[in-house]
């Protein structure tokens, strides 16, 4: 099976577009991690992503017939340039369905590479819904942007160069994982020349089909993705992908929002370049294996995969880099309602800088405060922290991990409702026109909205925080109408945070 991918990728073409992208080491990096690690820094590509290797490769394996019907994809990020440069430089009609929520900065970027946009739907599968029924109408070729083993096999060109470029010892080789075309194009190759390589596939948290389809022995289809790492959210593994993963990859890890926006920080640190949350995602695998196993001295590489970056997302990528690098505790404390609280409460926590500090007057007994510490000793320092606190009388409540109380709740804080019949669900909207009138509409006029919180970090999604009162009405109905909305959501009304600073 690998033999016929290798084949494929020996026979690639891909350098009519790409470059081969530098294989730089990271020095802060390597010495902070006490191994040598290097990026590849497919960033660095004209379209700022992979994603043109495979896009190219497969739109250069048609034939000619098929190439003067024109091409079409689905996608709203680094496939679609990748399509519209490859489109272009072969002079044929492409065709780039993309959700209707996709930002202006991408849809702009595809038309400026000679794509034909068309806007269809609200998610990418509404879209690709969509490019399926113009493909059947027009004739057009579809270019997969993960499944398809043309794509791999262009994808798949990176290992090449990888081995090329480092023919000395290598331990390891870690991939960002969304669809997996690159990550079976990287397995595929590196097995099969240098199967001593471990390849290593890495996902988001919250988008990980690879490992759950590892878990059941077969490919499964999540409810629901994270959109922060939108490069990578997808809710199914790829058919051909998945085939090859199962011989291919040696471990696949996950990474949360915290640690990915830890990895971008890393890579700005080391070159000066802000990478999209997929591109820093095979980095931050990295740093959580050598975390978690503890190697030393080994030679490690990470794909830099892109590098297509909103840049109104920055902010809040700054405000989780801390949390992922557990150099910041986010910590709920009770202390004393009297003269002299907060004063003897800072001296508990020593000298270490105070980040934030959240209070508002609830009752006159106890005041609860929502309050971020910078760290240098990481997780044991935070956990010391704790501890100290506790040790001195305080309850401690530690919000690090907690994703409401970092989202929305820290923005919030500002006493107490003390609504018996509220309950609180945290939301992600669509970025359009129109998705904020949609939920009022549903919702608003049946159920009294009690608490509204919205944040969009420019995404296609934004966070949306909702208190819903009940009245004499029950829970039953109020999910009802909620599943009627539309929108992804879950339920908040037990979150510590939640009880503690707004109900």
């Amino acid at each position: 099976m690998l033999d016929a991918v290798v084949k494929r990728i020996l026979q690639a073409r891909v350098y009519d577009v790409a470059i081969e992208s530098p294989l730089d080491e990271a020095l802060l990096i390597s010495r902070r991690l006490k191994n040598r690690v290097l990026l590849k820094r497919e960033d660095l590509q004209p379209v700022f992503s992979f994603k043109l290797r495979g896009a190219y490769n497969k739109i250069a394996q048609l034939s000619e017939a098929e190439r003067a019907k024109g091409v079409i994809c689905a996608s709203a990020g680094n496939h679609a340039q990748g399509v519209a440069l490859a489109a272009r430089e072969f002079a044929i009609k492409g065709v780039i369905v993309m959700p209707q929520t996709t930002p202006d900065i991408k849809v702009n970027s595809v038309k400026a590479l000679g794509g034909q946009v068309v806007l269809a739907g609200d998610s990418y599968d509404d879209a690709y819904a969509h490019a399926q029924t113009l493909m059947a109408e027009k004739g057009y070729s579809f270019i997969h942007p993960f499944d398809d083993l043309d794509v791999i096999a262009g994808q798949g060109t990176v290992a090449q160069e990888i081995l090329r470029q480092h023919s000395g010892p290598l331990d390891a080789i870690f991939v960002p994982v969304g669809g997996g075309g690159l990550m079976a194009g990287i397995a595929a190759y590196v097995k099969f020349v240098r199967p001593s390589v471990r390849v290593i596939a890495v996902e988001a948290a919250d988008s990980a089909c690879l490992a759950a389809a590892m878990k059941a022995g077969k490919r499964v289809t999540l409810d629901q993705v994270g959109l922060f790492a939108d490069g990578v959210a997808v809710r199914q593994i790829g058919k051909h992908t998945f085939d090859i993963a199962k011989v291919a990859v040696d471990d696949v890890i996950t990474c949360s929002t915290d640690e990915i926006c830890a990895a971008i920080k890393d890579i700005f640190d080391e070159c000066r370049s802000i990478c999209e949350p997929a591109g820093a995602l095979a980095l931050a695998g990295l740093k959580k294996h050598v975390q978690q196993s503890g190697v030393i001295g080994q030679t490690l590489v990470a794909i830099n995969s892109g590098a297509n970056m909103n840049f109104d997302r920055l902010r809040h990528i700054a405000e989780r880099t801390e949390l992922g690098e557990r150099r910041e505790a986010v910590l709920a404390v009770t202390i004393p309602e009297k003269p002299g609280a907060f004063k003897a409460f800072c001296q508990a926590i020593g000298k270490r800088n105070v980040t934030e500090f959240n209070y508002r007057y609830s009752d006159s007994s106890d005041a609860h405060v929502f309050v971020g510490v910078s760290l240098r000793g990481g997780e044991g320092e935070r956990q010391e922290l704790v501890d100290g606190l506790g040790r001195k009388g305080y309850a401690v409540l530690d919000l690090s991990d907690d994703e409401m109380a970092k989202l929305h709740t820290r923005h919030l804080v500002g006493g107490h409702a003390g609504l018996d019949d509220e309950r609180l669900f945290r939301f992600e909207f669509p970025e359009r026109p129109g998705a904020l009138m949609a939920f009022l509409t549903q919702l608003g006029t049946q159920w009294n909205i009690s608490l509204f919180h919205y944040r969009n970090h420019g995404s296609a999604y934004g966070r949306v925080l909702v208190g819903l009162q009940l009245g004499k009405r029950s829970l039953a109905e109020l999910r009802a109408s909620l599943d009627a909305v539309g929108y992804g959501y879950s339920d908040e009304s037990a979150n510590p945070a939640y009880q503690l600073f707004l109900r």
